[in-house]
């Protein structure tokens, strides 16, 4: 394994905070975390694996390898094989040869990947385990402080990122259904009094404009409220 370049390392996390910032999609900004990962760390392969909603199974949610049996390895339970261990105990743990080492779950994709040695990582945000980031040689290598140090870093920038993105889109979702629930009510105030309608039967009735255009109920209610708007206004 070559030896790490500062330069290299100063630029890869530089890399990934910009994309706190920036307009990618979260596969993107997996991708872009992984291969800074690989060119730092100079690796053969490297991996990024989240928990699912569970919060019991880590997903690989981004790798290098171009293997459909790698990218479709079963999940890892919380405190099984490495990758387990180490997203339950939050801290890394290094592994001279995964084909040999019985705590690794898929030795036998490891040897097909020629994968020999790994440092796998905790992604950590403000104290809660998100997932890990595994970095692989293709040779014998033992992993020293140096190298430990500089993926926990990348691995620490990295959930900061990944966890920003998602608070964003949240907030996004939150806003939308905010935004939705507002259209309705009005468009439900719309219809009890044109139609002398109930409160349960105007929300019924916007229902079933929905289904049977197949728009969501936040479209049919907006379409209900410019309707009565230009109907305002041609009559002023």
């Amino acid at each position: 394994m070559k030896s790490l370049d500062s330069r290299r390392i100063i630029d890869g996390l530089a890399k990934i905070s910009g994309a706190i910032t920036s307009d990618l999609y979260l596969e993107d900004i997996l991708k872009l975390i992984i291969a800074v990962s690989a060119e730092v760390m100079n690796s053969k392969i490297c991996s990024l694996m989240l928990f699912d909603n569970s919060g019991k199974e880590l997903i690989v949610k981004a790798t290098q390898s171009v293997s459909k049996e790698y990218n479709k390895k079963p999940n890892i339970k919380l405190g099984e094989g490495i990758a387990g261990k180490v997203a339950k105990e939050g801290r890394p743990i290094t592994v001279v040869d995964v084909r040999q080492d019985k705590r690794y779950i898929n030795s036998n994709i490891a040897r097909k990947e020629k994968l020999c040695s790994l440092l796998c990582v905790p992604l950590i945000f403000k104290g809660r385990i998100i997932g890990v980031l595994n970095s692989y040689t293709s040779r014998l290598h033992k992993f020293s402080g140096n190298e430990i140090n500089i993926l926990k870093s990348i691995a620490n920038q990295a959930a900061i990122v990944i966890e920003n993105f998602r608070l964003v889109v949240e907030s996004k979702v939150i806003k939308e259904e905010l935004e939705a629930r507002k259209a309705i009510e009005r468009a439900k105030g719309i219809l009890m009094k044109q139609e002398n309608l109930t409160e349960e039967s105007a929300y019924n009735l916007v229902r079933k404009y929905s289904m049977d255009n197949r728009k969501s109920m936040r479209e049919i209610s907006e379409a209900i409220i410019l309707t009565e708007e230009m109907k305002k206004s041609s009559q002023k």
